[in-house]
């Protein structure tokens, strides 16, 4: 398993299974975006045509939405990174000993269903919800927050600030900390030395964690169709609708393509704005310099050293509280003796709830389903995201970096259009059964991050080990057995829990592909969350939250947390 230009082969399988299950489904729909007409049954053209964009920009509703969705995808980042960075900075601080606890605090939320995390906003948020209560506790009249851009706002912030704590936390814990201790040696307050030290040097961080934070944000449907109540609408819900419900799938496909479109140019912008603030990772020069006069400067100064103390533990407190009080609210919702899911008020305790989860053979059926499709899809991945990790490290070849970075393009591309794209495609060939259609969805969505994880571990191996066995005369069969897979086991267990989570929990694809006779647990509690909230959602909810929770714990026992997302 020596550096060598053949093992860029091994990326073969993987480099395939991306061919038929991401560049298919895009191409059928980068297809479908250019039909002049929208009828179902109407044969493909291959002749393009700009109707259908042309009805999307002639329609005030459709350009509205779309606008929408691209100022809640920039307000979302917005918010994250305020939250992120006295998170991120609070956990590079910890302890070792207590740093799995504070990256437990971000790895919950970020591998627990979304739909139960926006049932907690819906609980915060309702009419009869804890802020509601609070407000009526100090004379206020009751409130409903939900059904409104801040409540879209604040459920997807939850969501993604996961993503933007943990761009942030490779940046600032591989700072290096003499230049802070340097700036408070030449009497900069805590306010200056973030503002002039940790700020500027995390920006790369911060491309990152804006980038992959608004192209969630703005091709994400499933908080806002829970927690809008079809009263906000965005681009991802339209594509949902006019897909699956209308079956227009040209006008859907061409939406879609035009989010794609909108993410690529706000990736690149915010690509441009980081370059410009950053001139010393390519020597440039700066291009402007903010100056502010020194009988101005110092009273801001003061005044920022002042409250930045208590600013950024608010912050700190608050992001804390946004990522956990809402799990929290599901599970002890789930206890309450009330038949109305997003009552917030303790009517009394009872486990009725479980036992009507566990009664159901309607849940058990989609559990089983979805459980299924979770090991399917972390066997599989594990088959072709190994081999490529060690193309990607032992290859000699160049483009390496290149074809990382391809190998890396679902997490980059929106859901919406890969789940489109399938769901035409199951529909063109019908032989091929839904589950297998799911299927190769998941893994296209969950390989990446096998393959982030398992690139690290191959990266790691003592290569002395291997070449001592070599010389011994071990063929490199037993050499792969006997030396390599036991270093790796630790990493591959890690990676197929992590695997597993992300599988059995989606649901911003899985919604386009599953049928009457094909229902993962996850669309299942999304489906009724959308027309009935009875306190069993609760409930099964809450079991979602103790499996990620019991899940971490074993992930933990193989690796710290805190090493695990540093892979």
């Amino acid at each position: 398993m020596n550096s060598s230009p053949r093992a860029g082969w091994l990326a073969l399988p993987y480099g395939l299974w991306l061919l038929a299950a991401f560049a298919a489904p895009l191409g059928a729909v980068a297809l479908l975006s250019v039909q002049e007409s929208s009828e179902m049954f109407a044969p493909l053209s291959l002749v393009p045509s700009g109707a259908q964009y042309a009805e999307l920009l002639g329609d005030s509703f459709y350009v509205r939405v779309f606008l929408n969705t691209i100022w809640l995808g920039l307000g979302v980042a917005a918010a994250s990174t305020f939250l992120a960075y006295p998170l991120a900075l609070w956990l590079t601080r910890l302890p070792p000993r207590w740093k799995p606890i504070g990256f437990a605090v971000v790895l919950v939320p970020l591998l627990t269903n979304v739909v139960v995390r926006s049932l907690g906003i819906i609980l915060l948020l309702a009419p009869r919800g804890i802020v509601s209560g609070i407000g009526q506790a100090f004379g206020l009249p009751p409130s409903n927050l939900l059904f409104g851009w801040f409540a879209v706002g604040l459920s997807l912030t939850q969501v993604f600030l996961p993503y933007m704590v943990l761009a942030l936390y490779d940046v600032l814990d591989g700072q290096d900390k003499r230049l802070e201790e340097a700036a408070a040696g030449l009497g900069a307050g805590p306010a200056m030395r973030f503002l002039r030290v940790i700020l500027p040097l995390s920006l790369p961080g911060l491309r990152a964690g804006l980038t992959v934070t608004f192209l969630m944000a703005s091709t994400a449907y499933v908080s806002a169709t829970l927690v809008g109540g079809r009263k906000v609408w965005v681009s991802g819900m339209v594509v949902l609708k006019e897909g699956v419900e209308i079956l227009n799938y040209p006008l859907a496909a061409a939406l879609a393509m035009m989010m794609l479109g909108a993410s690529v140019a706000v990736t690149i912008l915010i690509g441009r704005v980081i370059g410009m603030l950053t001139p010393w990772v390519t020597g440039r020069a700066p291009r402007f310099r903010l100056s502010v006069p020194p009988g101005i400067r110092r009273p801001l100064v003061m005044v920022a050293e002042a409250v930045a103390p208590f600013v950024s533990r608010f912050l700190l407190a608050l992001a804390i509280g946004v990522l956990i009080f809402p799990l929290l609210l599901v599970a002890v919702a789930s206890v309450n003796d009330s038949p109305q899911a997003t009552v917030a008020q303790f009517v009394g305790f009872t486990w009725k709830w479980y036992g009507m989860v566990l009664q159901n053979e309607r849940y058990l059926a989609d559990a089983w389903v979805s459980v299924q499709l979770a090991l399917a899809c972390v066997a599989i991945s594990l088959a072709i995201a190994l081999p490529a990790s060690f193309a990607l490290v032992r290859a000699g070849f160049k483009g390496r970096e290149v074809l990382g970075a391809a190998l890396m393009l679902p997490l980059a591309l929106p859901g919406i259009a890969v789940g489109l794209g399938m769901l035409r495609l199951l529909q063109w060939f019908t032989a091929l059964p839904p589950f297998m259609g799911v299927l190769a969805v998941h893994v296209v969505l969950v390989a990446p991050f096998m393959l982030a994880l398992l690139r690290a571990s191959v990266a790691g191996l003592d290569r002395t080990l291997e070449e001592a066995a070599s010389g011994l005369g071990a063929p490199p069969t037993r050499v792969f057995r006997k030396v390599i897979l036991p270093q790796l086991g630790p990493g591959i267990a890690v990676a197929c829990v992590i695997g597993f989570l992300l599988s059995f929990g989606e649901v911003t694809v899985t919604a386009f592909l599953t049928t009457a006779r094909l229902q993962t647990l996850p669309v299942r509690i999304y489906a009724e969350s959308t027309f009935s909230l009875e306190n069993t959602v609760n409930a099964i909810s809450t079991i979602f939250i103790l499996m990620t929770v019991a899940m971490l714990v074993l992930v933990n026992r193989f690796m710290p947390l805190d090493r695990v997302w540093k892979r």
